[in-house]
């Protein structure tokens, strides 16, 4: 259960950050957002706030932002249509009925002759209280349309995703990878906040219970000096002497509440991969600050950054196989293992997840974020948009072909974890 609940937290974390990076910078460009959804299928929950519906669904696959524009619009009115009007206190039309309409014995009946919601919003018919007289009724731009009881918002062009500039609509796909590599950044300096960052200094950092320091009297904090007589400049000095010397007595020069002290150590014999090491059951020192967590976490931002780009280099260079990549089953297996060993490795391991998706979304496949933002680079130097619907074919086709991908990739696992 516990592996279950980090895994949902985990994946949800992820998908939500990344889906909010498309939500808040399609809502700064003006984009009207019809739903903010986490995983796709049927919806288990749902919820309407403002002009957005927020949605979790059944398939914990993924998730999306749908804007308005970029699907065709829910409802076509046409010429001869007999619909339902409501005004606001501009007497301008705000709710549009187009079934059901005796629910609502306060609206105005109209033959429609012609309509624009998008571009001049207007309304032009003849009201069936007046008799052959044509009329035209202005719309708000926030009317709602009202289908078998479901409201819909209108979008005009002006909040529609394609009226935006070329930077906007850019910056609307970018901003969900983008936040991915902000969480993990987030949760790098979150862990080097608690833990602490590691530091070169030669000062002992925890004492395990268990080891030759503790039985030798060392104490966390303890600052050497020298060992053997030979002087220590650095953390790294201890450890090669450590390591060198097993069942060796060692005489420790410590510096503790600046008092000089000798202390006799006895690194105790282990085997790391056939070779025979010492040790004395002493942590690296750490070091407890805002900028060296800021640091760190940029550092290891870049550094797992740089070691997903490596395996997707063997991918494509032949030396990673297809068999070795992991679906949805194989990352809980994953997770599994890493919440056997504390929070810290789980937070970390989300963060590399979460670098590993902004990636992903980054490459220029169709149906991925890369892949509209190729088709955004081609209008660029083209100065004029691709034909939507070829556009729409080739992401299509993509989605095709990752839903197949992902398809073969969740059966390796399966028969690799579980047949």
């Amino acid at each position: 259960m516990t592996t279950v609940i980090a895994f949902i937290v985990i994946f949800g974390a992820l998908v939500f950050f990344h889906e909010w990076g498309h939500f808040i910078f399609a809502k700064r460009a003006g984009i009207l957002c019809r739903e903010f959804a986490i995983g796709f299928g049927p919806k288990v929950f749902s919820h309407k706030k403002g002009e957005t519906t927020y949605t979790i669904r059944l398939l914990p696959i993924g998730g999306f932002v749908r804007m308005a524009g970029e699907d065709p619009e829910m409802v076509e009115i046409k010429p001869g249509y007999r619909i339902g009007l409501l005004f606001d206190e501009a007497n301008r039309v705000n709710k549009i009925i187009l079934n059901n309409k005796e629910k609502f014995p306060n609206c105005r009946i109209v033959e429609v002759e012609q309509v624009d919601i998008e571009k001049d919003l207007f309304i032009k018919g003849y009201p069936e209280d007046e008799e052959e007289k044509l009329l035209t009724f202005p719309v708000s731009p926030t009317a709602v349309t009202i289908d078998k009881g479901v409201e819909s918002q209108i979008a005009p062009i002006d909040r529609q995703f394609a009226s935006k500039t070329l930077g906007q609509r850019a910056m609307a796909i970018f901003a969900g990878p983008m936040m991915n590599f902000v969480l993990a950044f987030v949760v790098f300096i979150i862990i080097a906040l608690l833990q602490g960052v590691p530091t070169n200094d030669p000062k002992l950092g925890v004492i395990t219970p268990d080891g030759a320091a503790k039985v030798a009297g060392l104490k966390q904090g303890d600052v050497v000096q020298s060992i053997n007589g030979s002087e220590i400049s650095s953390w790294a000095d201890v450890v090669d002497i450590i390591r060198h010397s097993p069942n060796k007595k060692l005489d420790f020069t410590i510096n503790r509440s600046n008092k000089e002290i000798e202390i006799p150590v006895t690194p105790i014999e282990k085997k790391v991969e056939g070779e025979k090491i010492g040790i004395i059951g002493v942590y690296s020192p750490v070091e407890k600050s805002p900028l060296q967590a800021i640091s760190s976490g940029f550092k290891d931002t870049v550094f797992w950054t740089k070691q997903i780009f490596v395996m997707f280099e063997k991918l494509v260079t032949g030396q990673f196989s297809i068999n070795m990549l992991s679906g949805p089953v194989g990352i809980y297996v994953s997770t599994d293992t890493v919440v056997k060993s504390g929070i810290y490795y789980l937070m970390k391991w989300g963060a590399i997840l979460s670098i590993n998706l902004g990636i992903m979304n980054l490459l220029p496949i169709p149906a991925l974020d890369g892949g509209r933002l190729m088709f955004f680079a081609v209008e660029a130097v083209r100065g004029k948009p691709i034909d939507k619907q070829k556009e729409g074919m080739v992401h299509f086709i993509g989605f095709a072909l990752l839903m197949l991908l992902m398809l073969v990739v969740t059966w390796n696992d399966i028969q690799r974890f579980f047949l």
